[in-house]
C-alpha cells in the first residue's frame, strides 16, 4: 500500500473503528493537541451522518424529537458504516434496524415510517422514462390485448402497511394535525410513483392490488383479466382490468406496451 493509501486507510479506520494507526501520520501542537485534532474530524463525521439521516427521514426525526432521534442516529451510526459515495443513500437499513432492535421493535410504526420515507426518496430519485398515452392501445386486436405486457415507470413502488404510517407522514410533512397511531385489521397496500417531477401515492383496493401485482410481475393482460375473475363476474373482468390499465396510463405510470 502506498504512503497516501496507508494514510487514507488508517484515517478511515480511525473514524469507523477508533483504531490508533492514524496517530503516526498526524502532528499535534500545544494549541491543538493530537487528540483534539483527531476528535474534530471524528465528531464531524458523526455529525454529517446524523444530518444525512435527518434529511432522509424528516418525518421520523420530527416524530421522535431531537433528543430521541439523536440517540437513534448514534446507535445506527455505531453499527452501520457509510458504504456509499454519497450520504444521500445513508440510512438504507434504518427501517430494518428499527424493526429488529429491542429498543424500537415494540413500536412497529417507527419501522413503517422509515420504510415509507426511504421509498418516497427512491421514488423521487428514480430514473426518468417517458410515459405512453392511451393511444398506445388503439388498433390492437383481441389477440394482441390478451398477450400484451406492460412496462412501468422506474419510480413505481408498492408497499404494505398495517400501521397508518403514510397518513402520519403526510400530516407531519404538511404541518397538519397528526392522527393518532392506528393499526388496520388487515394490512393496506399503497402505490407510490412519480409523474412530471412530482411524487404521488394512494392506497389500493384488493382488486387493483392483485391487478397491479400481476402486471408488475410481467404477466400478460390476459393473465390480469383472469386474476380479476376472483373479484368480479367473469363477463365484467376484462372491462375492470381495462379500467385499471387506463388509470395507470393516465397517471403516467406506464412507459411501454408490448
Amino acid at each position: 500500500m502506498s504512503g497516501l493509501g496507508r494514510i487514507q486507510h488508517d484515517f478511515q479506520e480511525y473514524l469507523l473503528h477508533a483504531t490508533a494507526g492514524i496517530v503516526d501520520h498526524v502532528a499535534g501542537t500545544d494549541r491543538v493537541p493530537l487528540p483534539t485534532r483527531l476528535r474534530i474530524y471524528s465528531d464531524a463525521y458523526y455529525s454529517r451522518l446524523t444530518e444525512a439521516l435527518e434529511a432522509n427521514f424528516p418525518a421520523l426525526s420530527q416524530l421522535l424529537g431531537e433528543k430521541d432521534f439523536g440517540r437513534l442516529a448514534a446507535e445506527y451510526i455505531a453499527t452501520h458504516d457509510s458504504r456509499f459515495a454519497s450520504v444521500r443513500y445513508y440510512g438504507d437499513e434504518l427501517a430494518q434496524f428499527l424493526a429488529t432492535e429491542p429498543r424500537y421493535r415494540p413500536v412497529p410504526l417507527l419501522a413503517d415510517l422509515a420504510r415509507w420515507e426511504w421509498t418516497m426518496a427512491a421514488v423521487f430519485d428514480a430514473a426518468d422514462a417517458d410515459p405512453v398515452d392511451v393511444g398506445a392501445l388503439s388498433g390492437k386486436s383481441p389477440t394482441e390485448w390478451a398477450t400484451m405486457r406492460l412496462t412501468f415507470h422506474p419510480s413505481v413502488h408498492v408497499l404494505e402497511f398495517a400501521w397508518n404510517a403514510p397518513q402520519i407522514w403526510k400530516a407531519i410533512i404538511d404541518g397538519a394535525s397528526r392522527p393518532a397511531a392506528a393499526v388496520s385489521r388487515e394490512p393496506v397496500s399503497w402505490l407510490l410513483w412519480r409523474s412530471n417531477l412530482r411524487e404521488y401515492f394512494r392506497s389500493l383496493g384488493p382488486a387493483e392490488e392483485d391487478a397491479l401485482a400481476t402486471a408488475l410481475s410481467g404477466e400478460t393482460f390476459g393473465d390480469l383479466c383472469a386474476v380479476m375473475c376472483a373479484h368480479f363476474r367473469e363477463e365484467e373482468a376484462p372491462a375492470e382490468a381495462a379500467r385499471f390499465l387506463r388509470s395507470w396510463i393516465e397517471s403516467g405510470m406506464i412507459t411501454g406496451v408490448s
